[in-house]
């Protein structure tokens, strides 16, 4: 296999796109587009999102310490895609976009959002100034998951929400199962009964 080399950059690819939500005691809630988010420690679980300091969102998050990560499904893309190109200097983007805020579980002023198939809400733990951007790192306190994602035995099927993800500039679906955790050393009874979706 052959390579070109380019210059360096952020060419990491898929990543989540999810749409951060976030409000304070003085000012209305707001909803932030971040493609870079990933999780960061699971005991205590811990993800991390990376906000430009000129962003509206990124004041509202550093003096409220907290944000709610919301996974984005088809059905908001192009919500998703509105709160990255509006400000929330001008615009109300929950308003703007027929979304509702409602209260995030252990949280004071930061809102999760309705139409989200699950939310994730966070207390600031550590904020990490990098260069272009602020490295927010958050303590996940509640999750809240559609209640139409939750099989009888109580496992999420993200696979019904119809999530997407940002590949290098695009939106994208994801695509049915590959493989699963350990597939590679499964049975084949066991690949057959898990990929039988």
């Amino acid at each position: 296999m052959a390579f070109i080399d380019v210059k360096p950059g952020t060419l990491l690819s898929p990543t989540p796109v999810v749409m951060v939500s976030c409000g304070s005691v003085s000012q209305r809630p707001n909803i932030i587009t971040v493609a870079w988010a990933g999780t960061v420690n699971s005991d205590p679980p811990m993800l991390s999102v990376s906000i430009r300091p000129d962003r509206h969102s990124h004041d509202i998050i550093r003096d409220s310490g907290e944000f709610v990560v919301n996974l984005v499904n088809r059905e908001l893309l192009k919500a998703c895609d509105l709160c990255g190109v509006r400000s929330g200097r001008e615009h109300d983007k929950f308003s703007l976009c027929g979304l509702t805020p409602f209260p995030a579980a252990g949280l004071a002023s930061a809102p999760a959002i309705d139409k989200s198939p699950a939310y994730l809400a966070c207390r600031v733990k550590e904020s990490l100034a990098l260069g272009s951007h602020t490295l927010f790192i958050g303590e996940i306190v509640s999750m809240g998951i559609e209640e139409t994602l939750m099989d009888a035995s109580g496992k999420i099927d993200f696979h019904k929400a119809g999530l997407v993800a940002y590949s290098h500039g695009e939106y994208t679906g994801l695509t049915e199962p590959l493989g699963f955790f350990g597939f590679s050393v499964a049975r084949p009874e066991v690949i057959r009964r898990r990929m039988r979706k």
